[in-house]
């Protein structure tokens, strides 16, 4: 794999950095990933009791993990992580519930379905159509507004679902994003007023700003910390496909094909944003033997009991921020989820971690991503189709955000699973204006 050089970048993929850094810069995208969220979320849905929530947890855990190490070390070669995405959770609860729940064989019909749609990423990259697809449908302009779109469309999570609509006092939460906030920005201004302290101060920004949060809202009395006490020690994961069995439904199937299409759509705007912040070019293997990587990644999470694990947009935004993109950093990320995968009082001590802490650092992310697509947009020689192709995918990615959850809930399934992919919308959006647009000399990939 060739690099170019990045001036942003304090550490390039394939730099070295000692094992202690690549600890602690592992730990440090893993918390901000805020991956024990959607097992969570989808517990809740299908009414788990605590042993099936905490084994879904270990489970999401353990496959985040394995999956990025597949993909850094063997397939893609990229400092890519995985990690559960939101998109299947809707669908994963209504097949459950479908199949009459969990105590009748609902998450043997899910992971049935997970595995089929698991094997057909795979041959997608084996045979070589996906790339080709991306080539012939993905210019950089195209690839820049996916970038943009996909930064734009965390920002509400970022400040909704984190600070203003989470748990506790909506005040107290602002608070406490504000306070992460400030600390990360003071760690970054030092890192550029004194370039001898960069490698402290931007690399470790982050963690230092979580430190500072959490410190914070233990003074503040709402660090859960009895969450942490009655958690036990270790624990194997218990709910994999041993313990539900599999078990194959056409319906299923056809609504986890379905899924799987929108995600690869989400991580194919993943990959290009993480290209964009190191300056790396995907060559056609790559896309071959990530789509690959991605495929069983997923067969990794449908097998521990699962839903799928996908490439994770939120790192882009890290590295951007801290110029580390190390692949060792990443492997040290894989390891910290296998870990938590069997360390359950260190799955808990993260997940107490109140949810404003994250939004504060988190925010910041995802306009450091948006910045990165329109980087790559103005980078590209823009007709006049081009504002098209690149404003329309925009507007409509707030449609969907700000788009009023009755509306959602009365259109056919099928339809809402794609609603609740704002990401998803704007790439077909911007594949088919750049279809129906005069057309650009050469793609992006």
């Amino acid at each position: 794999m060739t690099t170019t050089t990045n001036s942003s970048l304090v550490i390039g993929p394939d730099d070295y950095i000692s094992n202690r850094e690549a600890t602690l810069l592992g730990l440090q995208h893993v918390l901000a990933m805020d991956v024990y969220v959607p097992p969570i979320i989808l517990a809740g849905a299908m009414m788990m009791g605590s042993a099936d929530a905490t084994g879904l947890l270990q489970s999401t855990f353990l496959a985040a993990g394995i999956g990025t190490l597949i993909q850094t070390l063997w397939m893609m070669k990229m400092p890519v992580s995985q990690g559960p995405s939101f998109v299947p959770l809707g669908a994963a609860a209504g097949i459950v519930a479908a199949i009459g729940g969990l105590a009748h064989g609902g998450m043997a019909t899910l992971i049935g379905a997970l595995l089929i749609g698991a094997l057909a990423l795979m041959i997608l990259g084996a045979t070589g159509i996906f790339q080709k697809i991306i080539n012939r449908l993905v210019p950089a302009v195209v690839g820049g507004t996916i970038i943009t779109c996909v930064g734009l469309s965390l920002i509400p999570s970022a400040l909704n679902d984190n600070v203003f609509l989470a748990s506790g006092n909506v005040y107290t939460n602002m608070l406490l994003a504000s306070v992460t906030a400030a600390t990360m920005l003071v760690c970054v201004a030092l890192s550029i007023r004194f370039p001898r302290v960069q490698k402290l101060f931007k690399t470790s920004s982050i963690v230092i700003a979580l430190l500072v949060g959490t410190v914070v809202s233990n003074f503040l009395g709402i660090f859960d910390w009895q969450s942490v006490v009655q958690a036990p020690w270790v624990g194997l994961p218990s709910r994999t496909v041993l313990h539900w069995g599999i078990h194959f439904d056409g319906a299923a199937i056809l609504t986890m094909l379905v899924i799987y299409a929108i995600l690869t759509t989400e991580t194919t705007g993943t990959w290009f944003a993480m290209g964009a912040v190191t300056n790396h070019e995907i060559t056609p293997r790559q896309w071959n033997r990530g789509i690959i990587g991605e495929g069983l990644s997923c067969l990794v999470a449908a097998l521990t009991g699962t839903t799928p694990v996908t490439g994770y947009s939120t790192n882009a935004g890290i590295i951007s921020i801290t110029g580390v993109a190390s692949k060792r950093v990443f492997v040290a990320a894989s390891i910290w989820f296998i870990v938590l995968g069997f360390f359950t009082k260190l799955s808990a001590l993260l997940a107490a971690i109140p949810a404003a802490v994250i939004g504060g650092f988190f925010a910041i992310i995802t306009v450091t991503i948006m910045l990165n697509g329109l980087n790559v947009i103005r980078r590209t020689e823009t007709g006049e189709s081009d504002l098209y192709i690149i404003g329309i995918p925009i507007v409509l990615t707030m449609a969907m955000i700000l788009l009023p959850t009755k509306i959602v809930h009365q259109a056919p399934q099928m339809v809402q699973y794609l609603l609740g992919s704002p990401i998803a919308v704007a790439a077909f959006t911007a594949i088919i204006l750049n279809l129906l647009m005069p057309s650009r000399p050469k793609a992006w990939a």
